[in-house]
């Protein structure tokens, strides 16, 4: 049977899209990472459904339990927060699947640098300010990153820039992405996006770690930085201008 990849968006459960729903819905086996997802994502599953919270598994453990579902016939639902294209390690994942012959497909979900825009009511491309999104990360306790992917490299653009699992490094990230973008450039900080306990912090790159730490994050937040993100006076774009046709 097949091993379903479904994005389970930001954190709302209404967010989910129809075919998740509908895959989750029809699933025997649920693996989920109980750290993202809650009970009210949960509840779209059948009755009598084996959930297994991966938080805690390791990546052969886990291979493991999708296995054992397969050999049983069951259609298993593998839920990854937001989308499963960023860092869901979906590529590890399927990998080992393929190697055991076990069926896989991907179910895109809303993205949490999407929901985390939403919420403060900002486009990340401006005209004549912004016109490109970085998506990244930083390395802490983790794989490492490319040479050529390194923070102040990439702040070289002054694109807007959205930095996911790097709560925990504000200060630092702050201090280095000054040296590019400016003290005083718009930072966005979203925690818990689309979920109840949803944080939402606007500051610069000069205040925003005080602010951090004076909230109290420390996971589930993204950092979305750029002038973008403070634009009021800018020029419009062609897309609904008055213009030849």
């Amino acid at each position: 049977m097949t091993v379903h990849f479904i994005g389970a968006g930001p954190g709302a459960a209404d967010l989910l899209t129809l075919r998740a729903v509908s895959m989750i819905s029809r699933s025997q086996v649920c693996l989920y990472a109980g750290t993202y997802i809650d009970a009210e994502i949960l509840s779209h599953c059948p009755d009598g459904v084996e959930l297994i919270d991966t938080q805690h598994l390791d990546l052969d453990k886990i291979t493991e339990h999708l296995l054992t579902a397969h050999r049983r016939g069951h259609h298993t639902a593998r839920l990854c927060s937001g989308d499963p294209s960023l860092y869901s390690a979906l590529a590890e994942q399927t990998r080992r699947l393929d190697r055991l012959d076990i069926p896989w497909d991907v179910t895109p979900g809303v993205p949490a640098y999407a929901a985390a825009a939403a919420a403060v009511g900002r486009e990340l491309t401006v005209p004549e300010i912004a016109q490109t999104v970085i998506l990244t990360r930083t390395q802490a306790a983790s794989t490492a990153m490319p040479e050529t992917e390194s923070l102040s490299y990439l702040a070289r653009a002054k694109a807007t820039l959205v930095l996911h699992l790097a709560i925990r490094r504000t200060r630092e990230l702050a201090a280095e992405l000054s040296v590019s973008y400016g003290a005083d450039c718009p930072v966005v900080v979203v925690a818990d996006a689309t979920k109840k306990s949803e944080q939402i912090l606007r500051g610069t790159l000069a205040d925003i770690a005080d602010m951090v730490e004076a909230a109290g994050l420390r996971q589930a937040a993204v950092i979305l930085v750029g002038e973008a993100l403070g634009a009021g006076d800018f020029t419009e774009s062609h897309l609904y201008g008055s213009r030849a046709r």
